[in-house]
């Protein structure tokens, strides 16, 4: 019987194994599909805000309303005109919290006065929680399909249903930190 000699045994053989990838890339694969599933899931919200604009061109002569928000720990503070004048001190309810409703309701008033006005600066003097923010912001923006209409004039001289308040949001204070948690 013949025998092969051991030097072409070793030859014949890989000195080392390559692993086996299929199964790696299955699992890389299956993680990739859950990893965009999951990510379906997810909505990311926006709440546009502008940044001040500085320009050298001199202001109109009409009355602008130049609205602005002051946030303290009493309550809102309404201003209006250039320079600002307080016109309306909202002050917190009896739970502590800040009353959005009486907000809301004023600034309709307002609005009702300013049909074509849309921008408000949001000033907060205080840290505040996230939530009372968005809430804050919420009452001066959005005009309820409950609230009562208010009709204005189209750049095409239409009278059409007013659908927003005062959308066109600036912070001027973006010193106070906004905070995510109540204290």
């Amino acid at each position: 019987m013949y025998k092969a000699p051991s030097r072409r045994k070793n030859r014949s053989r890989p000195a080392f194994t390559k692993p086996n990838l299929i199964p790696i890339l299955d699992a890389v694969f299956i993680f990739i599909f859950f990893l965009l599933m999951s990510a379906s899931f997810v909505k990311i919200y926006e709440i546009p805000s502008d940044v001040p604009i500085l320009t050298s061109t001199p202001p109109s002569k009409k009355k602008q309303l130049a609205l602005t928000l002051s946030i303290s720990n009493n309550g809102v503070n309404v201003l209006t005109g250039v320079p600002s004048k307080s016109v309306k001190f909202i002050r917190k309810n009896n739970e502590g919290e800040y009353d959005n409703e009486a907000l809301h309701r004023y600034l309709i008033n307002l609005k009702k006065r300013y049909k074509s006005e849309r921008g408000v600066i949001i000033e907060p003097q205080v840290d505040l929680v996230y939530d009372k923010l968005v809430k804050i912001m919420d009452a001066a923006r959005i005009l309820r399909q409950t609230d009562e209409a208010i009709y204005g004039r189209s750049k095409e001289g239409i009278q059409e249903r007013i659908s927003v308040l005062f959308d066109q949001m600036i912070f001027s204070n973006i010193s106070s930190i906004v905070r995510t948690q109540a204290k």
